[in-house]
């Protein structure tokens, strides 16, 4: 499978604690992050959660 790259373009501050856990569980902390992970359904449904406050783009 290919990987996608996802970067943290907004804030965590104000997000319910779930979102803030899925965006840490991706490695994501602060603005600006970026990440590559595998692209399958587990990765798609946290991008799912948290896609207001990442940009994803495949590699």
């Amino acid at each position: 499978m290919a990987d996608i790259k996802i970067r943290l373009t907004k804030s965590l501050i104000g997000c319910k604690k779930d979102q803030i856990a899925t965006a840490h569980s991706l490695g994501l902390r602060k603005i600006g992050n970026e990440t590559v992970q595998p692209n399958n359904p587990q990765t798609q449904g946290k991008i799912k959660k948290i896609v207001h406050l990442v940009t994803v783009t495949e590699e």
